[in-house]
């Protein structure tokens, strides 16, 4: 009976073995989860712009140069920059637009956490603000519209556009994995609610419809959050990465920014 028992109990504790294991594997290998750096990996001479904070080099593109207004783009957490310098530069002709990667990402040095990003954002405004004499807009796209909103709660910026964002990426995992607690061991948490409570300036967020990558109820979450000023947009049809190939998106960006 001894040893029926103990077969009993072992076979009773793989369950909460493999489910205990999969939890750990998920606080690991969280970051894994959250940055894609390795598709944007680009040759520095292929840039033009650099920014050396805490010892760690950023590179990317700085377009239409020697605007008075300026506008800094965030991306996603697996996008490639470059694909977006002619579009931008069409889009902003009377601003100098700054696409910086982050690090790990595209030519810039160092590797992505929640601490290091916003550090570098900041960095990057305090840059551009020493170089133009106008207010500075942000625009956040995913992963970024996080970072657009961190910069927007600590730096006078003059406006935020915001496409496809979230409430907070941990409520966005938790939603991802429901049937497991990983809300409360999320270390990259990117609370855009708690963030743009500090900001009072005008704001626009785009909406996908068919997003796969942010549930909806996380955009609805984040826009029940934001006080007046706001303008919401929705592409109802649109999928998280296909967005943008809707002819209103640079419409209502272009509109929104000028």
């Amino acid at each position: 009976m001894g040893m029926l028992k103990k077969s009993l109990f072992g076979i009773a504790a793989l369950p909460v073995l493999a489910y205990s294991g999969i939890c750990a594997l998920l606080f690991f290998k969280q970051r894994e989860l959250i940055y894609y750096p390795g598709e944007t990996q680009i040759a520095a001479q292929e840039t033009d712009f650099s920014l050396v904070h805490d010892g760690v080099t950023l590179r990317g593109w700085r377009l239409n140069p020697g605007k008075t207004r300026a506008v800094i783009y965030f991306g996603g957490n697996a996008e490639r920059l470059e694909m977006s310098r002619a579009e931008f530069s069409e889009l902003f002709p009377d601003r100098t637009v700054y696409l910086v990667s982050y690090r790990g990402y595209g030519a810039s040095e160092g590797k992505p956490d929640q601490a290091a990003l916003f550090g570098d954002a900041l960095a990057l405004y305090d840059e551009v603000s020493d170089q133009h004499s106008a207010a500075i807009a942000v625009v956040g796209r995913s992963l970024g519209s996080g970072v657009a909103s961190y910069v927007a709660s600590r730096r006078p910026v003059e406006r935020v556009a915001l496409v496809t964002p979230f409430d907070n990426l941990a409520a966005v995992a938790q939603s991802h994995y429901p049937l497991f607690p990983v809300r409360w061991f999320v270390r990259d948490s990117y609370d855009s609610v708690r963030y743009l409570a500090q900001y009072r300036g005008p704001l626009l967020v785009l909406r996908a419809g068919r997003d796969e990558v942010i549930p909806p109820a996380n955009t609805d979450k984040l826009l029940a959050s934001l006080a007046g000023g706001r303008r919401v947009i929705d592409f109802p049809q649109a999928g998280h990465n296909d967005i943008s190939d809707d002819p209103r998106y640079a419409e209502a960006l272009r509109d929104f920014l000028r």
